[in-house]
């Protein structure tokens, strides 16, 4: 991830539970491009990442739960004119999965700054139902352990959409 995914990321790890700095045993990062199709890679990645991290037991929830921000990234967080360009490292929209001895999270950058999900709140899932947008986090929540968004700070413009997924021994 380097130095930006560090800095990106920072607020996240605040908002965490303290770990073991030295519990953390893996990340991989990905761009993606500005392309629907991208949401297929993001999962081959995420599946690709999972193996290579001996946790393919949980691919079906942490795939369907990236499958969603993906999608809200690209749907909702990018100009019509950024759809088609080509990945680059410096891509509008980047999925990060990383892992510590207990939990894993997934997080989507994408180069909006406005509420994921709209009206949509955790808080308030009878009230979702008759959202026209958010449903998709609705699926989040469901799926993951916990989940949220924060802007980005410093030279990055954006917002990062993650979700925490508790592993258990």
């Amino acid at each position: 991830m380097g130095t930006n995914g560090s800095t990106m990321l920072e607020p996240l790890r605040q908002g965490l539970p303290p770990v073991d700095p030295t519990a953390v045993s893996g990340s991989a990062s990905c761009a993606l491009p500005a392309r629907f199709e991208a949401v297929r890679g993001a999962r081959s990645f995420t599946r690709s990442t999972l193996s290579q991290w001996g946790l393919d037991q949980r691919f079906d929830d942490v795939s369907l739960v990236v499958s969603e921000l993906v999608t809200n990234a690209l749907r909702h967080a990018l100009p019509d004119d950024a759809r088609g360009i080509a990945p680059d490292p410096d891509a509008p929209v980047r999925l990060h999965l990383m892992r510590w001895s207990t939990r894993l999270v997934c997080a989507v950058r994408d180069p909006s700054e406005d509420r994921p999900g709209g009206e949509f709140s955790p808080e308030r899932t009878d009230e979702n139902c008759d959202l026209e947008s958010g449903r998709g986090l609705f699926l989040v929540d469901s799926y993951s352990d916990s989940w949220g968004w924060h802007p980005l700070a410093g030279r990055l413009t954006g917002k990062v959409v993650w979700a925490l997924f508790l592993l258990h021994d």
